[in-house]
């Protein structure tokens, strides 16, 4: 790819425009069409700042971006080839409103301003911890999407996000094909299917 950055209004960038790394190194991605509920998700407003914890390549923290503009985006991210895989995607598409945080959520977030929108991809095993500590530094009317793509995980974010009085967590399945060719025929490829868990702090 020959660095252009994004022009158009809406998410959906090209899972191929981003860089993975190599081979068995290559670092897990949220895949396009994910990505465009996720961000059609979190509400973003040009000024928004957004956590994204978790953030494996940083395809949410630049699309997140590249919709704040005048915001700011912590990428927060604990596995050094991964960062450095943010900061070079973050280049490729010309976003400058992205700051990477280098280490393990919650303890990660220290330091950081209040948030007003949260993304969590991915947790260590740490997820109830982060949600806890994440509502706590969330603005009021903010919002959390978390990428769910186990039933552990999912259960969790449902359970935590009810405790702590952020109504009933909203929840999506997706499902999602895209057609492949084999052959002279085309055949629908299924990727891993994800629940998006959607809670919105509310305002008193």
């Amino acid at each position: 790819m020959t660095d252009r950055g994004w022009e158009f209004a809406t998410p959906g960038i090209p899972d191929d425009l981003f860089q993975r790394g190599q081979g068995p190194a290559r670092v897990p991605m949220t895949k396009e069409e994910i990505r465009c509920l996720v961000i059609g998700k979190l509400r973003l407003k040009s000024d928004s700042v957004v956590y994204d914890i978790g953030a494996g390549t940083g395809s949410i923290a630049v699309e997140a971006a590249l919709q704040a503009r005048e915001g700011r985006v912590f990428a927060v991210e604990k596995e050094e080839a991964a960062v450095a895989l943010i900061r070079e995607n973050s280049r490729r598409f010309g976003v400058e409103n992205i700051a990477v945080v280098h280490g393990e959520a919650p303890e990660a977030l220290d330091g950081l301003p209040p948030a007003d929108r949260v993304i969590i991809g991915g947790s260590g095993g740490r997820l109830e911890e982060i949600l806890r500590v994440v509502a706590s530094r969330l603005k009021e009317g903010g919002r959390i999407v978390v990428n769910a793509v186990t039933i552990d995980t999912l259960a969790t974010s449902v359970k935590v996000l009810e405790e702590l009085g952020f109504g009933e967590a909203g929840t999506v399945s997706l499902t999602v094909a895209r057609t492949e060719r084999v052959g002279a025929a085309r055949i629908w490829k299924g990727l891993n299917p994800v629940c998006l868990v959607v809670g919105e702090k509310v305002m008193y």
